[in-house]
């Protein structure tokens, strides 16, 4: 069964975040992760928006915890941390509509 992981914060040091992407790029794809969604502009509609929301899909909550538990990981976690603020990193199963 697919799992979700969506993330949202605010960076707050924009040079310090630079490397984060080019770093986690890498990692996701060794994982089977997969970028659905990746914006810095979304609107809310209810609620405070952060800055950056970001839906990642896997084929597995095995997978997903794969990658955030990677040793490789951890370093371009921190670049993450170091630069953002009001974080939110959530993991999801995909929704199967009950049979009836």
């Amino acid at each position: 069964m697919a799992v979700y992981v969506i993330a949202t914060y605010d960076i707050v040091d924009p040079e310090a975040y630079g490397p984060y992407v080019p770093g986690v790029v890498p990692l996701l794809h060794k994982h089977g992760g997969e970028i659905l969604v990746a914006d810095y502009e979304a609107a809310s509609l209810e609620g405070e928006a952060r800055g950056v929301n970001v839906v990642l899909r896997f084929a597995s909550e095995e997978a997903a915890r794969g990658w955030y538990n990677d040793p490789a990981y951890g370093p371009v976690k921190q670049v993450r941390l170091d630069s953002c603020a009001n974080g939110t990193i959530t993991l999801a199963k995909e929704f199967v509509m009950p049979s009836s």
